[in-house]
């Protein structure tokens, strides 16, 4: 099964520094990077936390869920890369956990979400990587 935005050749390194993100994804569950030491959330690629100073990362799964912070709607393709003929969005989420994700939307899109909507994520697959995506419960119609 082919992904609805990008090429297979665009799949993630699942064996990367995201390791563990990708396979909670797999599994159908989000993970998600905290501070050892003292639990503080942290970014993805964050390698010393902020607040101690500690270099230990435990990833714990989280809540799949969260609110709009931000959406951009990306109107540029390229070619052999991106497959999707319409514009789509990236949507910067804020999960309940306090963790922040870019992500895309779970199928394509012409209404783009809202900001403050609530969030639910899912995954889709980009090549044999599961990768979290956007799934909104506001109805098309509310947009309008």
């Amino acid at each position: 099964m082919s992904d609805w935005l990008v090429a297979d050749a665009l799949a993630p390194n699942s064996t990367g520094p995201l390791a563990q993100l990708f396979a909670a994804s797999a599994l159908g569950e989000l993970a998600v990077p905290h501070c050892a030491a003292c639990g503080l959330a942290l970014e993805l690629d964050q390698a010393r936390c902020d607040e101690c100073g500690a270099t230990d990362v435990a990833w714990r799964r989280a809540d799949p869920s969260g609110t709009v912070h931000s959406v951009t709607t990306v109107h540029r393709r390229e070619p052999g890369l991106i497959v999707a003929d319409t514009a789509y969005h990236i949507v910067d989420v804020e999960l309940s956990s306090g963790h922040r994700l870019l992500m895309t939307t779970e199928q394509p899109t012409t209404v783009p979400p809202r900001i403050g909507d609530h969030a639910t994520i899912v995954f889709r697959h980009v090549g044999d990587v599961a990768v979290p995506a956007l799934h909104t419960t506001t109805p098309a119609e509310d947009y309008r």
